[in-house]
């Protein structure tokens, strides 16, 4: 009788990779909620309405930041720590940063680069979104939304 000692396993990916990428499609899910959000109301505001460029790009970031703390806070870091003052002050702080930095990038290639049509000025507000999310991603995970030790 041979016992077949060669046949290969396959590994499962170590825990920590695990929650990483379930983080990250979670993060994405919210996330795409957000940019949904914010690109309809941007797009209703300078193409509808014909406001000031600037004014629907921040209008439009801002009411999706605040539709994105709910979901980050009730699906995305559903298992960390429980809500306090401090994460949503720090939150909105972080979130006004990549505002910000979403902002100033638009402006650059909606003012700077003259990239006024509605397919230029999305592909902008696009490009704009992408960088600041990878912010976001950041510091959301590593001081807003912290583990909380007692639930492993």
């Amino acid at each position: 009788m041979t016992v077949n000692v060669s046949e290969e396993r396959v590994i499962a990916p170590p825990r920590p990779v695990k929650r990483v990428v379930l983080e990250v499609v979670n993060f994405g899910v919210v996330g795409g909620s957000g940019v949904a959000v914010n690109f309809l109301v941007f797009n209703l505001l300078l193409h509808g309405l014909a406001w000031p460029a600037m004014v629907a790009t921040v209008l439009a970031s801002l009411l999706a930041m605040g539709s994105n703390y709910l979901g980050f806070r009730y699906f995305t870091y559903r298992d960390r720590a429980a809500r306090t003052h401090r994460q949503i002050v720090l939150f909105f702080v972080f979130s006004g940063i990549g505002v910000a930095m979403e902002s100033g990038l638009f402006y650059v290639g909606y003012h700077g680069l003259g990239l006024h049509g509605p397919l230029q000025s999305n592909l902008v507000k696009a490009l704009s979104i992408v960088l600041a999310s990878a912010f976001r991603f950041l510091v959301y995970r590593t001081w807003v939304f912290q583990h909380d030790a007692r639930r492993g």
